[in-house]
């Protein structure tokens, strides 16, 4: 029987035996006493790519968000994002719960924020209102299936921002997709914002972890949140090995993650009854849309299932596949001769038990 194809999300991966070489044979010490070598070497690599002062490790993207949005707001101030960024839904509106800060929320067109729509947006010094801090944005975007977004507009953003007083955070979960895809350096993206956070346990493959990067005087802040958060821990350069691998091996072959988006993208344009969503694939995240006429996209994940072909249904009619360095492409063109053929069975009346819908 062929391996099952996992396409729920590029957070599946698992280390490779070179990566967990790495993990067994690397030094560790106390890092909450500043002297766990791995986690200085990692950091201070990550600071360099990025082109920032410094950078601080941490075990999760949602844990380098929510520190960042601490980091630059006070309890009672408010940051602008745009509507569909993974801050404000998928992190348990943590920026509230924790921070006791608002978010105020701004639809893209096609999930990508003009400057034109921030304007006025910035609140007046009153003390009935919240003060307006800060500016997030999120590249690549996840609910925008993947897509970079426009170098020059993210450029003029964060200027206007900064004109205007103030801060801004990338959420770059999956920045070196962006980077892969456009051949835009990290350093050129993040040199825009304060502070970026960036994840290693998505494209880049490591088990664990999230770095924040920025100021020398913003990460010794940050710094002092994480371990009001929980995330200060003490030999964690066995976690850390692990995401310094994926930095030094792992950023460059993420093209092949898109040309295997590519291959999907293709037979779903190709297959009566689903409709790509956005049309265009730009690096690894895939949507589509699937018509109501042949079923539920919890209706397609199950009969996908039942061919060994794992994604996700995130509403009643959208699912996504993420392409990874744990498929090939073998597997994904496996996966792309299955497509079709769940959509034709489901057409003819075929109706596998579905799952729940997950939305991630």
């Amino acid at each position: 029987m062929a391996p099952r194809v996992d396409l729920r999300s590029d957070t599946v991966t698992r280390p490779s035996p070179a990566m967990r070489q790495a993990i067994a044979n690397t030094p560790v010490g106390d890092d909450v006493m500043g002297d766990d070598p791995t986690v200085e070497k990692l950091q201070a690599f990550t600071a360099e790519v990025l082109g920032k002062e410094a950078a601080i490790f941490m075990p999760s993207g949602s844990m380098t968000n929510q520190i960042a949005v601490r980091t630059h707001c006070n309890p009672g101030d408010e940051f602008i994002c745009e509507g569909g960024c993974h801050i404000y839904n998928y992190e348990q509106g943590a920026f509230a719960q924790l921070s006791g800060l608002v978010a105020r929320t701004v639809d893209g067109q096609d999930n990508v924020l003009q400057v034109d729509q921030l304007r006025g947006l910035i609140r007046a010094e009153n003390e009935h209102l919240v003060r307006t801090r800060l500016v997030c944005l999120e590249n690549t975007h996840n609910r925008g299936g993947g897509k970079v977004l426009p170098y020059g507009t993210v450029a003029e953003i964060c200027q206007w921002a900064h004109d205007n007083g103030l801060r801004t955070h990338l959420d770059g979960a999956r920045l070196f997709n962006a980077v892969a895809a456009t051949g835009i350096t990290a350093a050129n993206w993040a040199q825009h914002f304060d502070t970026v956070s960036v994840c290693f346990s998505k494209g880049l493959g490591a088990p664990v972890g999230s770095a924040l990067a920025g100021p020398k005087d913003l990460i010794k802040e940050a710094r002092r949140h994480r371990k009001c958060f929980g995330g200060a821990m003490r030999q964690v350069g066995i976690i850390a090995a692990g995401a310094l691998y994926a930095m030094e091996n792992n950023r460059e072959r993420l093209t092949d993650d898109h040309a295997n988006a590519q291959i999907l993208a293709d037979a779903i344009r190709a297959t009566d009854g689903i409709t790509l969503s956005p049309d265009e694939v730009g690096t690894n995240i895939v949507f589509f849309e699937v018509d109501p006429a042949i079923g539920t996209a919890a209706d397609f994940v199950a009969a996908l299932q039942n061919e060994d072909v794992s994604v996700l249904a995130i509403t009643p009619t959208r699912v996504r596949a993420v392409t990874h360095l744990d498929v090939n492409e073998d597997q994904v063109r496996r996966a792309a001769e299955v497509i079709p053929q769940v959509a034709e069975r489901l057409a003819a009346g075929e109706r596998p038990i579905a799952h729940d819908v997950v939305a991630y």
